[in-house]
């Protein structure tokens, strides 16, 4: 049978003993690691938590999929405690700012924006999380519960969560190092921060819920990304579970 593009995804990007060819990096190349949206109006985020959380096997315990939310607001809090959870900057050394999930290379090629629903203190719209400052930058103001549930799939939690988390890559920030090999190192990167979503919004109480079943371009569209230099990787929907 012939192989399929995830066949030979995987074939293609394996390491092979005695076949990896040393690369030179080209420091002045690098990408950044931060983006802005230098027009957006900002909302500093609360101070995160950082003591004295529920025991962490007793979270992993209660983790579930949850997929059914109340109708309640979500404190700003809240989301200002997961957003760090997920990627907000936990030890400076060497000159370097390291991330509450891990990164092949600590290169971070992925961008955390929100589409708010029901948050206290936030209007509903479209945001982007900039780590280094904790802020949140205002992309869109209104209600995008339609076209976000119409871009998963229509998956009524993306309607009724109080957020729905979408990350996206940035892939040059990884090929830069790690050329096609990148890829791999890209989606498991999303996955880490994922699980930390979902440890961290049981912690709090909350549930989430994350989903890989999308309409890319739709989502790339939703957000003004271009789904070729940066494109949609993962979605989470967050709330009170019911």
């Amino acid at each position: 049978m012939k192989d399929g593009i995830g066949d030979l995804f995987q074939k293609e990007t394996k390491y092979q003993r005695g076949q990896l060819k040393g690369i030179s990096l080209r420091w002045d190349q690098k990408p950044e690691i931060y983006k802005h949206y230098s027009f957006a109006p900002k909302i500093q985020l609360d101070p995160p938590e950082k003591k004295n959380g529920p025991p962490l096997w007793e979270v992993i315990r209660r983790r579930r999929s949850r997929r059914n939310f109340q109708d309640k607001p979500l404190p700003k809090e809240n989301l200002s405690q997961i957003l760090w959870a997920t990627q907000g900057i936990t030890a400076q050394a060497m000159g370097h700012e390291f991330r509450a999930a891990p990164s092949a290379g600590a290169l971070y090629p992925v961008e955390t924006y929100c589409i708010v629903h029901h948050v206290q203190n936030i209007e509903a719209g479209i945001y982007h999380y900039a780590v280094r400052e904790h802020q949140l930058e205002q992309m869109e103001k209104g209600d995008f519960r339609q076209e976000i549930a119409l871009s998963a799939l229509n998956q009524k939690m993306a309607f009724s969560a109080n957020v729905v988390f979408v990350w996206t890559g940035i892939f040059q920030r990884s090929k830069w190092k790690y050329q096609q090999r990148a890829y791999r190192y890209i989606y498991l990167d999303a996955g880490h921060i994922g699980q930390n979503l979902a440890l961290a919004a049981t912690g709090l109480g909350l549930g989430s819920c994350q989903m890989a079943a999308l309409y890319d371009p739709e989502v790339n569209s939703l957000l003004g990304v271009d789904g070729v230099e940066e494109s949609v990787l993962y979605l989470s929907a967050v709330g009170f579970p019911q």
